[in-house]
């Protein structure tokens, strides 16, 4: 998108950016997937495909954040605050950031999931990113708000979703100790180093429904503001 026609975005409305801003992060860690099917077959170079869609999408990610953090007008005449949506596009943007980071340590070392591990760490990861997709789908009701006067069926709405995000990270939480667990009994058998990075990518997986959860959480008390 052009400066112009963001320009021209930010006329009609200062929230779209901040949709379009969460949708392309959702994309960028939705790519772990497809990254992920690519680690447990062992493929490299399948994984390393993935993982440009991921840095790609990252890097539209943050080309959207510098612009909103440009271009948002000082003066706006709504019921948010300029600082509370700069909070918010910067946390969206973790999710992103973290993304990347699992998909770069993953390629970098060629990280292996031991094949026990690998269906309960592909359930996690998919929860993970349900989290991910339900701050998504928050965010993208950001304009039907600002119509309603950010009351009535919609708000209700985004209280449900916030909810359900915290349920979700809740859920991934429990799914992490488990996993962590069962690493503990096997670990004996690995590389020392590779177990050692396979607990940080256990941490920073979990990071993706936390992040996704704090932005439910700085929604949710921006809109208490109003």
């Amino acid at each position: 998108m052009s400066v112009n026609s963001f320009l021209g975005v930010f006329a009609k409305s200062p929230i779209k950016p901040m949709i379009e801003h969460m949708d392309e992060v959702h994309r960028c860690a939705e790519w772990l997937k497809e990254f992920f099917k690519a680690v447990y077959a062992k493929d490299w170079s399948a994984a390393e495909k993935a993982r440009q869609h991921v840095v790609e999408h990252e890097q539209r990610a943050d080309e959207l954040k510098r612009k909103i953090r440009l271009n948002l007008p000082g003066g706006l005449f709504m019921p948010v605050e300029r600082t509370d949506l700069l909070e918010l596009v910067s946390q969206q943007d973790r999710i992103a950031n973290k993304a990347k980071d699992i998909s770069g340590l993953m390629t970098g070392r060629q990280l292996e999931i031991p094949e026990t591990l690998v269906k309960s760490f592909d359930a996690y990861l998919h929860r993970c990113l349900d989290a991910t997709e339900k701050a998504r789908e928050t965010i993208g009701e950001f304009d039907d708000l600002l119509e309603t006067g950010f009351k009535g069926r919609e708000r209700d709405l985004v209280n449900n979703f916030i909810a359900e995000l915290d349920a979700i990270e809740a859920d991934t939480d429990s799914l992490q100790v488990q996993l962590r667990q069962d690493l503990r009994k096997i670990e004996t058998e690995m590389n020392p180093l590779d177990a050692m990075f396979l607990y940080r990518i256990l941490d920073w997986v979990g990071d993706l429904a936390d992040l996704s959860e704090r932005v439910g959480a700085r929604f949710e008390l921006m809109l208490a503001r109003v």
